[in-house]
């Protein structure tokens, strides 16, 4: 595990970034070997950190060995993202520990968690408190967490959800447009729970170029996240490249 502690490294680089990329790698689309080679070249490329995990993981096995696999390769935090307790693996730096606060399921909001949290302590993961919200309908964290997603045009309901994550002691707040969204979280929303949030804020879902990065970060994001991008390739570690030439440079 890296010394010192993944959360505190985080907050080191916001010290000198406007905004960090991180590459999210779904175990189930991208094997061992070419998830290991994609998170290298995304750390070549200015990434901060790699995600793993995904909306619909249910092999551990493979996951397990993305994570092994990433490690070796990258000098950069692995960070489990997972979407259920099938997603929890041991061998990764970190976890975003989520709750998906606006779920109608109870499931999504505090019993995988409690499922999950003996195998959390038992790996020697480090806990990232994280409240997860999914913006808008139709991707699949909406239709897998049972999300009644937040309007697009309704950042004050965004940032309510925010304030709320902050009074329960959560450190990080990920605003989720969907992997493979039409389009991004807005930046009025973004900018909305900045002003609301004072922890880590993460943006992910329909981020494909640097000026929707840019914006991004302009707004308030702490870390934008991409992988869709990536995945399909054409062209995608190009385009990471200036991503973090959007987002970089002193604060």
């Amino acid at each position: 595990m890296l010394k010192g502690g993944v959360e505190a490294r985080i907050r080191s680089e916001l010290e000198g970034k406007k905004t960090l990329i991180f590459v999210l790698v779904d175990s189930e689309v991208s094997g061992a070997d070419a998830a290991a080679d994609l998170a290298a070249r995304a750390e070549k490329r200015g990434a901060s950190a790699v995600l793993v995990g995904g909306s619909t993981v249910t092999d551990q096995a493979e996951t397990a060995g993305a994570v092994r696999s990433i490690r070796g390769a990258v000098g950069i935090p692995t960070i489990l993202f997972p979407g259920n307790v099938a997603g929890v693996v041991p061998g990764a730096d970190a976890i975003l520990f989520t709750s998906l606060m606006n779920s109608e399921h109870p499931h999504f909001i505090t019993q995988a968690q409690a499922l999950g949290a003996p195998s959390v302590l038992r790996y020697g993961l480090e806990a990232l408190p994280t409240a997860y919200l999914v913006i808008g309908e139709g991707t699949t964290a909406w239709f897998v967490g049972s999300a009644r997603g937040i309007p697009r045009d309704k950042p004050k309901i965004a940032a309510a959800y925010s304030l709320a994550a902050r009074f329960l002691g959560m450190r990080f707040v990920y605003l989720e447009a969907g992997s493979g969204a039409a389009a991004s979280v807005r930046p009025e929303m973004v900018a909305a729970v900045r002003a609301a949030f004072d922890g880590v804020l993460i943006v992910g879902g329909g981020i494909r170029d640097a000026a929707t990065a840019g914006r991004l970060s302009k707004a308030g994001a702490d870390v934008v996240v991409v992988g869709t991008m990536l995945e399909a390739g054409r062209g995608g570690m190009a385009r990471l490249s200036a991503m973090a030439k959007a987002v970089g440079g002193a604060r």
